[in-house]
């Protein structure tokens, strides 16, 4: 399997989530606040609109509830220009997940809803129902394993995406709170990564992977010597390491006044993808993905905050060159 060739084709099928975000105005509390800003949310579809953005195509596939929310999902996705064909819609007491965040750096404060989410009732129906030979790669983020039945659905597509001679692009996107315990997350992530040909994740999650934090870069290697075509470590302030075809690229990031800590890791797999698309070099690529992810930190929301390309294009016309990669 050609991992680039998958990728060039800039046409992505995306599992995983979309839900509601609430944001305040810049500086405000949650719980002071009188008003709040509504947009779509979810790593999938964040990463989804990312790439639309940017000048690909992405196609989603989830679950959402059958209620105001939901509509209001579906409404977003398509002012985004994501194909929503293969967005579900579950009744019941399934309700869309829900996130509230503040646009400021300290104190920051998120509060997700999760219970009964919606997009954990996708089904083996969902995912085959998917013409996987009509994509270039599948991406997906981690919290669609935290619970069954997508759990289930989401190793399906995978499976029928391999079959149809995609790459396997893997976000880890551990996030606690989805997840029925730490070792089962820890178990379920690890399997997932064996399975893909593309893993970003930070050091945090790779070491959670490994078992501890000070493990993580090895895992991360050791999966890049093993089955992953690229893997990239990323260490926040720090840069990143990307690990591919036996080579260690390092790579620092741009420095820009934060807002928010939130979008960063989405905005940096849609930039990602569609610079390795656009035929920029392995090290170029994840520089462009640094450069997405500082543009949204300092602006209010995710999807909203992502760039076109004019924004990426000006942004590194009017930043100087990336920090020197800090890894000890």
């Amino acid at each position: 399997m050609d991992v680039i060739k998958g990728i060039s084709q800039n046409n992505f099928v995306v599992v995983g989530r979309v839900g509601m975000d609430l944001y305040p105005a810049p500086g405000e509390a949650i719980e002071t606040t009188n008003a709040y800003t509504a947009d779509m949310g979810g790593s999938s579809a964040n990463i989804a609109a990312g790439i639309v953005k940017l000048g690909g195509k992405s196609t989603l596939v989830t679950s959402v509830s059958d209620d105001a929310v939901g509509r209001f999902c579906l409404n977003k996705l398509a002012q985004y220009g994501v194909n929503a064909t293969h967005v579900t819609t579950v009744g019941g007491g399934a309700r869309n997940s829900t996130a509230f965040y503040e646009s400021r750096v300290t104190d920051h404060q998120s509060v997700i809803y999760r219970n009964g989410a919606a997009d954990f009732e996708m089904t083996l129906a969902d995912v085959e129902a998917v013409d996987y030979s009509q994509y270039g790669a599948l991406v997906t983020a981690g919290t669609v394993f935290a619970a069954e039945p997508s759990r289930t659905a989401a190793f399906r597509a995978f499976e029928l995406a391999r079959d149809a001679g995609l790459p396997i692009i893997f976000d880890v996107d551990y996030r606690p709170y989805s997840w029925p315990s730490a070792d089962v997350a820890a178990d379920v992530l690890s399997r997932a990564g064996a399975l893909s040909d593309v893993i970003v994740g930070n050091d945090d999650e790779f070491g959670f992977m490994a078992g501890s934090k000070d493990k993580g870069l090895q895992k991360a290697r050791d999966l890049a010597n093993a089955t992953a075509a690229i893997v990239v470590y990323k260490m926040g302030e720090h840069g990143a390491v990307t690990f591919a075809n036996g080579d260690e690229l390092q790579t620092g990031i741009y420095r820009v006044e934060a807002l928010k800590p939130t979008g960063a890791g989405d905005s940096f797999m849609a930039g990602l993808l569609t610079s390795i698309a656009d035929g920029h070099d392995l090290k170029t690529a994840v520089l462009r993905g640094s450069a997405c992810a500082a543009i949204v930190v300092a602006k209010p929301g995710c999807a909203p905050a992502m760039p076109y390309p004019a924004d990426l294009t000006k942004f590194l016309a009017d930043h100087p060159g990336p920090t020197a990669n800090n890894k000890e």
